[in-house]
């Protein structure tokens, strides 16, 4: 799966992404992407770090191999002139599709290409699964996060779930509040 952007085509101003399913040899540079975006100081100069709210590592080595060997889910890569810039978690259920793991080069951030990037996640799921829902969960407390999905379309569903305390494998709490609420889109096949 290796696409070149055409729907939602980059402008003059914007660079063209190549988007491709992630392979086991992407492993270190995707670990080193997301936690960037997520933890520590490198995230703080884009706006979607949780730094503020959990320490550590948003995922590691092994987490990431794991996700890949699934056969339910993939990592969509997003690439600019050869570039890993974005990626993001799919993976597919009963419910139709799951959003996660959303990165996008904190340097980046801003610039339109998170926008592009969830577009083509949700063209891809419609396209590899035939799934008409996508389903993400979010922490409550980012609500500028929560507020730019909804203007993509997406709907908070009301549902909360509790962030799972005591398992460093989602980083570690800087507060005792934290969970986690639901944001759904009902997709078409003429997503563009």
């Amino acid at each position: 799966m290796t696409t070149m952007e055409t729907n939602g085509a980059a402008s003059r101003d914007e660079p063209e992404l190549t988007y491709r399913a992630a392979a086991r040899g992407d492993v270190p540079a995707l670990v080193e992407l997301v936690n960037s975006c997520y933890r520590g100081d490198d995230s703080r100069r884009g706006w979607t770090t949780e730094a503020d709210l959990l320490g550590g590592q948003r995922v590691d080595k092994d987490g990431m191999g794991e996700l890949l060997g699934r056969t339910n889910a993939l990592v969509l890569v997003a690439e600019a002139e050869g570039e890993l810039v974005a990626c993001c978690e799919l993976r597919r259920d009963t419910s139709g599709a799951y959003f996660g793991m959303f990165s996008v080069r904190p340097t980046a951030q801003g610039t339109g290409l998170g926008r592009r990037v969830l577009a083509e996640a949700e063209r891809t799921v419609v396209r590899t699964w035939g799934c008409r829902v996508m389903r993400m969960k979010v922490l409550k407390q980012r609500q500028d996060l929560i507020s730019w999905y909804e203007r993509r379309g997406y709907t908070n569903t009301g549902r909360i779930s509790p962030f799972p305390y005591g398992d460093e494998s989602f980083g570690k709490p800087k507060r005792p509040d934290l969970a986690f609420v639901e944001l759904t889109r009902e997709l078409s096949d003429d997503l563009g």
